[in-house]
């Protein structure tokens, strides 16, 4: 039985889904955000719900159950906007043939359709995704594209909107999908006002990297790889072209080039660049060097070859990346300490 409060008439009715085994934080992140831009003045406000199947209690990851306030099956009628939670319970869930199609059916009513990291897996499932490109945590992207080869998996984005079908990537970067859902639906300044409340970025763009490459993986297998990654790492804004790197690890150019491939899958000059365009990206949203002080400081010579690096890689200007990822009103962060050419 819904025991929800009686919505406002022209309220845009939200329906979060959850499934046995789902992630709390991936719910969360998602109603806590649409609450937050309720209390700031969200007008229409959102009415948001979570249903899950037979209106059971959801078992979520660690412990805690969720009371739906909605049976699944009893979702009719228009829906602004259905979204499927993620969770280690995700491939079960994409395994119900009940709970996909009742999904299915809902989605159809929506305007808006979304999931939440692995929740990707069981939105793949209904076959909205076919035929479009998606992401999910980057854990699983993987795993998705071998199971839903109709589908285009890019690992990389926070969050994808193609359409009416969005996806975001691992957990808290429902909090960046979210709040692009608030900028499209009530404008720019109630999305900052939320990031500001909810204490996090405004907002992230959706092409930023899930995870940068300083962190992303172990160090490569190879000793003389590993070396010239450090050493690139260390040393942006160094000469770091291909036989000037192969010269630091006492090798040739060409054998350099095969040893990248091998080991990360790409070669010399293309590592340079992306080290080079997440060191950038870094100061952008930490420090208020100028565009020019960030080129020299990342190798890249001039704001002209950054920027053309920033289009490559996150699909938009640095300046841009700066205002959406970034907070203006917050205090200056002095890079002065920061020795060139490092992070």
């Amino acid at each position: 039985m819904d025991t929800h409060p009686t919505p406002r008439p022209d309220a845009r009715r939200v329906i979060v889904v959850g499934y046995p085994n789902s992630a709390l934080l991936d719910i969360a992140c998602v109603t806590e955000t649409l609450i937050t831009a309720n209390t700031l003045g969200a007008d229409p406000p959102y009415d948001v719900r979570l249903a899950g199947l037979g209106g059971r209690p959801i078992a979520c990851s660690g412990g805690f159950d969720l009371t739906p306030h909605i049976p699944l099956e009893h979702v009719v009628g228009a829906v602004d906007t259905l979204l499927i939670c993620g969770g280690y319970g995700h491939e079960r869930a994409a395994e119900d043939e009940r709970f996909v199609g009742h999904l299915r059916r809902a989605a159809r009513e929506a305007r808006r359709v979304a999931s939440v990291c692995t929740g990707a897996s069981v939105l793949a499932a209904t076959g909205l995704l076919d035929g479009r490109r998606a992401t999910t945590h980057w854990a699983y992207a993987r795993q998705l594209a071998a199971d839903r080869p109709a589908v285009t998996v890019d690992a990389a984005p926070l969050f994808i909107r193609d359409g009416r079908i969005s996806t975001s990537a691992g957990v808290t970067a429902a909090l960046d999908l979210t709040l692009s859902f608030v900028e499209e639906d009530h404008g720019p300044d109630l999305a900052r006002h939320t990031a500001r409340g909810l204490v996090t970025y405004l907002q992230r763009p959706g092409n930023q990297a899930q995870v940068s490459m300083f962190v992303a993986a172990p160090p490569p297998e190879h000793p003389l790889v590993r070396r010239a990654t450090a050493y690139v790492t260390g040393n942006l804004d160094a000469d770091l072209s291909t036989p000037a790197l192969a010269r630091e690890v006492g090798i040739g150019a060409r054998h350099l080039t095969r040893l990248f491939h091998a080991q990360l899958g790409t070669s010399p000059g293309r590592h340079v660049r992306v080290a080079r365009t997440e060191a950038a990206a870094r100061l952008l949203v930490s420090t208020r060097l100028p565009l020019s002080a960030i080129a020299r400081r990342c190798g890249f010579g001039t704001t002209e070859t950054l920027r053309l690096a920033f289009a490559d890689l996150y699909a938009c200007s640095p300046s841009a990346y700066r205002r959406s990822a970034g907070d203006p009103d917050g205090p200056p962060v002095s890079a002065a300490a920061m020795p060139s050419g490092t992070m």
